[in-house]
């Protein structure tokens, strides 16, 4: 049991809260189309700020929070590289992808590699990546939520873990996307503003405060790593920015699948950089607080250290959230990280089961009303399975650890593919596979093989080696066999002139330039790693 109860106005304030996010998911669903694109892309209508606000809502969940506050009070400051290290990614996406994806009107990663490469390359991204939403990415994410309310209030485990997945599921399932995104950018201001307060209030419990940390352990507030750092080594970063990094944000269903409902792209890309603004906040409502409570423990000595990393957030919440509502503010903005997230795993699963397995493999004459009515239906149960798995992460090394291993192995092999087949031309149905598959192979051996011979290394380096040894396998088997048709490589390869469709012809006035804002979010974000480097 927990050592102290939700005060009565902390109640209030998470019930009143969960209400108006499900009340705001039930509305948007009354809204949306019951076409396919209706329902797993909101038509194609989202503004920019709603698909920035739900970029960033997507991102930030219990693995973040839970994890990252417990890496920086292990580790310190390095940890914010995995919140602020985003602007090479972004210019990636914003410069080689979204043009692409919105010019081909793409509904889904493998609807793009089977049009791209061959219907097996989209069957392959479909079925690994079903069992990555479900297994890799929504249980630690139902984990870390449910661990942190049974540590906080001493409510039952299991009891939170099936009202999580229930109450996301309410509006979740009938409302699609459309739903989601509406209470994604609720979602993203509670988790902002409740994170924000939470910190100045934490660190305003600290004599001297943010200059007396860094006086008391300088060391632990760089953001620059050395290769061997076993948390952040920051030339693995750079590595990653091409990788595992770039899949995530670029190729990973679950996020890009924001862009997909963009109304322009004009509107895709000024979504992704306001999301790199509100990412600037983000350490704030993360991996700082570790920082505040290391020094409470091991500077002030005001407490035991912790036995487990992941109770890092949870300590702050008992130790430095004050009685008038606080805690209940702070959990409203943790609980609506973890359920943006689950209701954009789920949505993102049905997605692709609806219209990349069961629409296009199972029932090709499937009518729209029916391939909606499936969606729902894989929703409740990708639901349902996590559910029942989500126990199990306890004896795997811990939040952040789950994610982070179970990513690598999904993430190689398919950015490897793709950046190569919007890139040269050349890349054919033949390398693709081999990518796709040989790549798993590839990553599997290489980790297995270095620990078997103790030669450790970051699982950055190893994803990049992996990475390096796919892409090299893909080129040669490609040239060892026949080209592919124009047809099917020219649609989809990038080319500088596709820079010239950000505003597809209209003209804009100045403080709608995207150069503007852009140029702005890179100014800001140079001037946080020069003065944290």
């Amino acid at each position: 049991m927990s050592d102290y109860a939700l005060s009565a106005l902390d109640l209030v304030i998470i019930v009143v809260a969960i209400t108006g996010i499900v009340g705001v998911g039930l509305w948007a669903s009354s809204r949306v189309q019951t076409t396919m694109r209706g329902y797993f892309l909101a038509a194609g209508r989202m503004p920019w700020w709603l698909i920035g606000a739900a970029f960033v809502s997507t991102s930030v969940s219990s693995e973040q929070i839970v994890g990252t506050v417990a890496r920086a009070y292990e580790n310190g400051m390095g940890v914010a590289n995995w919140e602020w290290f985003a602007l090479p990614v972004y210019s990636l996406v914003i410069v080689f992808f979204i043009p692409l994806y919105l010019k081909n009107r793409i509904m889904t990663v493998p609807e793009f590699l089977s049009r791209r490469f061959g219907t097996l390359c989209g069957d392959i991204y479909s079925w690994v990546m079903l069992v990555a939403y479900v297994f890799v990415f929504m249980v630690p994410t139902l984990y870390g939520g449910s661990l942190v309310l049974h540590e906080l209030t001493g409510w039952n485990f299991y009891l939170v873990l099936w009202a999580t997945a229930a109450i996301v599921g309410a509006y979740t399932i009938k409302g699609g996307l459309g739903a989601i995104m509406w209470t994604d950018a609720v979602q993203c201001l509670m988790l902002v503003g409740g994170g924000v307060l939470l910190f100045f209030v934490s660190l305003n419990k600290i004599p001297g405060g943010w200059s007396a940390m860094r006086a008391a352990s300088p060391e632990r507030f760089h953001l620059y790593r050395p290769p061997d750092d076993p948390l952040a080594p920051f030339p693995a970063l750079i590595c990653a920015t091409f990788g595992v990094f770039l899949f995530y944000q670029a190729t990973n269903q679950v996020m890009i699948q924001r862009v997909l409902a963009a109304r322009s792209t004009w509107d895709g890309v000024m979504g992704i950089i306001f999301a790199g603004f509100i990412n600037l906040l983000r350490p704030l409502v993360t991996c700082f607080l570790g920082l505040i409570v290391y020094h409470w423990i091991h500077e002030l000595h005001r407490a035991e250290p912790l036995g487990n990393l992941d109770q890092a957030f949870p300590f702050a919440l008992r130790t430095f959230a004050p009685g008038w509502g606080l805690r209940g503010i702070v959990l409203v903005g943790f609980l609506a990280a973890v359920m943006s997230t689950i209701s954009a795993l789920t949505n993102a699963a049905a997605t692709i089961f609806s219209l990349d397995v069961y629409k296009r493999m199972l029932n090709p004459a499937a009518t729209e009303r029916r391939v909606v009515m499936t969606g729902r239906l894989a929703a409740a149960c990708a639901l349902i399975a996590a559910c029942l798995v989500a126990p199990l992460v306890e004896h795997l090394g811990g939040v952040f650890r789950y994610f982070q291993t179970g990513i690598t192995y999904v993430a190689t092999p398919f950015i490897s593919v793709i950046l190569l087949g919007i890139i040269w031309g050349r890349t054919n149905f033949q390398g693709a596979v081999f990518g796709l598959i040989g790549g798993i192979i590839i990553q599997v051996i290489l980790g297995l093989g270095l620990a078997a011979a103790a030669v450790r290394l970051h699982w950055l380096y190893v994803a990049f080696i992996a990475q390096v040894l796919t892409m090299s396998g893909v080129v040669a088997v490609s040239l060892g066999s026949r080209p592919p048709p124009e047809t099917s490589w020219e649609p989809f390869h990038w080319s500088p002139a596709l820079l010239s469709r950000y505003d597809e012809g209209r003209v804009r006035p100045w403080y709608q330039r995207l150069k503007l804002w852009f140029g702005l979010y890179a100014l800001i974000w140079l001037y946080v790693y020069w003065r944290f480097w």
